[in-house]
């Protein structure tokens, strides 16, 4: 079987036609009385496996996963309906190891924010193997599978992949029809209806549509509320042949009220110096901080091309080409509850204050694709190898406008400050009236990246047990950044020639070659098992998340700086059991990221800063039985960050939102038409204070341990109806999900809540 095409094809349903068309054709023929009888031949198909992968759809992968030198999970769309999830951060909860993020002091983080292993992981996001740029909020209507890449990936997709990606897999045509509808209908009033038409236009021809319309508000969050819109359509030629051709886009609107969460007091770990807001009680989860007039619109577009060819049934080359942009434009209310972000004013709570900031971004990220590969299998020297090769040519940008608050002059213009009045503490009023941030014309950055890049990965068959693999890609990035910096009294110094209030261009650049590369051994005492070996590197350079490099001498995006370095090694084993329906992996690895910004003793800048995540993680996906489905996992990890100071001489020793040990699990039994499921989710301390400072004086220094639930009902009415039941969080656990970097605002987890939805088959 060749695991290159995209084509496969079912070798048990092969021979069972084979062995069907053979018995037909001796029972029709007529047969002499003494002819001899061939005994009697019984196939048996192996059951689909639902939560099950056995292979990527990555082309980058020259093996089954069971074979694949490193931690790869897929969670596939079966397992994403019968959990009821809707956007990505809820289906990455599968997984162990990701956390999420909200953002620093006054900003709230937009889109999809989190890290993986120790590190940011939302710039290494990836639809069909090419970056996805943009604030978005991805929902998983669209997606066939998601494919959950763990440890530095610098030879997989290059840049800035310090601790894995996360690789989105559309839904695309098909021979076979696709007919389904969703109505969905949950608590906070959530109104979400999906459709997804496959039909076949000929004999090699095919199209598909995908679209979603949600509507509602968040479970217990005042005047927070979520809408979108988004389709999907595409259509195939040449399906069934050596040549096919895909084109299909993606539409995404959105008009959603940002959250900038609740104030932290009252909760455990809060601290302020005033004794009397030291032991304030908590605020109402409910309360919203932010106006009524906040707002956030994200208008996405996507347009993709793919040829594939087959030149036999061993080689087949592809060409992906891609445009994209998205556009966000948003404005939000942050609370600040630092050293004066609270005040007390009387010994009466109902007079107490929070102060609020306004955050405007009106941002456009566009990117520009030409991939061609080549997958090959061959014989060279006796051993079969399995190569897969590629280009990759790719245009990047983000512009983001510049906008003010405070009172200033700035090129003859003379601006009003923008003054937010301070929400009470305990009973928020959104119709007050908050100041928008003004637009300030000349202070836009503009940054780009273009980047050339080939890549080759072969794997070497030595025996039938032993295999060795080996990948490296070489890029040619260049990075260039245009803006401006308003001129005043404290930085003129900066930029002679310039006076103050005037606007000072500002530029940088920056251009490398990188080449990372991996490697793997790989043992398999038994056909359906593996025990492995690998060893992978990356660079993360200046500018990489946004493209926006600094002028500050020891910014980590300043262009002298070198590229971030990673390094992992992985020691893995991988085993199919209980007739290859359920995957067992367990992976020891340890990861460390060098070359960061830091200072000596002396105060000199340096980059000598280390971070260091050693771990073991344990997966099981598939089923114990045919009517038994299961996917969990378990990850312990301990971070440290090493030789990281900053020049006042404050040490950073841990690594924030990184918690010891994660774990998830879900569950189901089938009861013929009936299903019951379930599964939980634990999640341990979160440093947020991740340096060496006197944690008592320090204000939530971490999130707490938490547990949640789930539960999922449903009923197989007929082939063409299922009602399946969906309830949050059951038990109404009250946990902190995300903390912004300064302490004082929390998001909190989902409270109980449900979703009811119908499907139809049709």
């Amino acid at each position: 079987m060749s695991y290159i095409r995209r084509r496969q094809h079912n070798p048990v349903r092969i021979a069972a036609l084979v062995a069907a068309t053979l018995s037909f054709s001796a029972n029709a023929a007529a047969e002499p009385e003494n002819a001899e009888q061939l005994p009697e031949v019984n196939v048996t198909a192996t059951p689909d496996v639902p939560f099950k992968a056995n292979t990527s759809a990555s082309t980058k992968f020259t093996k089954p996963l069971i074979d694949t030198t490193q931690t790869v999970q897929v969670i596939k769309k079966e397992v994403l309906r019968e959990q009821g999830v809707i956007s990505l951060t809820d289906a990455l909860r599968n997984t162990p190891g990701i956390t999420m993020q909200l953002g620093e002091n006054g900003n709230t983080s937009a889109g999809d924010t989190f890290s993986m292993r120790g590190f940011a992981t939302q710039n290494s996001l990836f639809v069909d193997g090419i970056r996805d740029l943009g604030a978005v909020t991805r929902d998983v209507y669209n997606l066939e599978q998601i494919e959950v890449v763990k440890g530095p990936a610098g030879a997989d997709i290059g840049r800035g992949a310090a601790s894995g990606y996360i690789n989105l897999i559309s839904k695309l045509p098909s021979l076979d029809s696709v007919n389904m509808a969703t109505i969905s209908y949950g608590t906070a009033d959530k109104k979400r209806a999906t459709i997804d038409l496959g039909e076949k236009l000929g004999d090699t021809v095919a199209v598909r549509l995908n679209a979603i319309g949600f509507d509602g508000n968040v479970d217990k969050r005042d005047q927070v509320d979520n809408q979108n819109f988004s389709i999907a359509p595409s259509i195939a030629f040449g399906l069934g042949t050596p040549t096919r051709l895909y084109l299909y886009s993606q539409h995404v609107r959105q008009d959603n009220t940002p959250d900038g969460g609740i104030p932290t007091i009252g909760m455990k770990g809060f601290y302020n110096a005033s004794a009397t807001l030291n032991s304030g009680r908590k605020v109402d989860r409910e309360n919203f901080y932010g106006s009524d007039n906040d707002y956030e619109k994200v208008n996405a577009d996507m347009f993709t091309a793919k040829f594939e060819h087959d030149l036999n049934d061993k080689t087949t080359i592809r060409n992906i080409s891609r445009y994209g942009k998205t556009n966000m434009d948003r404005v939000a209310t942050g609370i600040n509850t630092g050293t004066s972000g609270l005040t007390a004013s009387s010994a009466d709570p109902a007079t107490w204050t929070v102060n609020r900031s306004r955050q405007r971004i009106d941002r456009d990220d566009e990117i520009l694709v030409n991939q061609t590969s080549l997958n090959t299998m061959f014989d060279l020297g006796g051993f079969k190898n399995t190569l897969t090769g590629g280009l990759e040519f790719m245009y990047e940008s983000q512009k983001s406008k510049g906008f003010g608050t405070t009172a200033q002059t700035v090129n003859g213009v003379t601006y009003t400050a923008i003054i937010n009045p301070a929400a009470n503490l305990y009973n928020p009023n959104s119709n007050d009236l908050l100041g928008i941030p003004y637009a300030i014309p000349g202070t836009n950055t503009d940054g780009r990246t273009v980047t050339a890049a080939m890549y080759a990965f072969n794997t070497v068959d030595l025996t039938d047990q032993w295999q060795v693999n080996a990948g490296l890609r070489y890029e040619r990035y260049n990075t260039k950044t245009d803006g401006g910096t308003i001129v005043t009294s404290t930085n003129q110094a900066q930029f002679p020639g310039y006076a103050v209030g005037s606007i000072a261009p500002t530029k940088g650049s920056n251009a490398d070659n990188l080449l990372s590369w991996k490697a793997g051994l790989l043992y398999k005492p038994a056909p359906n098992g593996s025990i492995y070996t690998s060893y992978a590197t990356s660079y993360t350079p200046p500018g990489s998340a946004n493209f926006a490099l600094s002028a500050t001498a020891n910014n980590q995006n300043n262009g002298a700086m070198d590229p971030q370095k990673t390094d992992n090694i992985e020691l893995g084993t991988k085993w199919d059991i209980l007739n290859n329906q359920l995957n067992l992996t367990a992976a020891v690895f340890s990861t460390e990221n060098s070359k960061q910004a830091s200072f000596d003793d002396q105060g000199q800048a340096v980059q000598n800063g280390r971070t260091r995540v050693n771990g073991i993680e344990l997966m099981a996906v598939g089923q114990l039985t045919r009517a038994w489905q299961l996917s969990a996992g378990i990850t312990k990890m301990r971070a440290k960050a090493l030789d990281q100071q900053n020049d006042t001489g404050v040490v950073t020793n841990g690594v924030r939102w990184t918690p010891e040990t994660s774990a998830t699990v879900w569950s189901q039994y089938s009861f013929g038409d009936f299903t019951l499921g379930g599964g939980a989710r634990y999640m341990g301390d979160q440093k947020r204070l991740v340096t060496n400072v006197d944690p008592s004086t320090q204000n939530m220094p971490e999130i707490p341990s938490y547990w949640a639930a789930d539960a999922m009902a449903s009923y197989k009415v007929n082939k063409q109806l299922n009602l399946r039941l969906n309830v949050y969080n059951i038990f109404d656990k009250e946990y902190i999900e995300t903390l912004n970097n300064g302490g004082g605002r929390v998001r909190l987890g989902q409270p109980r809540s449900a979703l009811l939805t119908a499907e139809f088959m049709f």
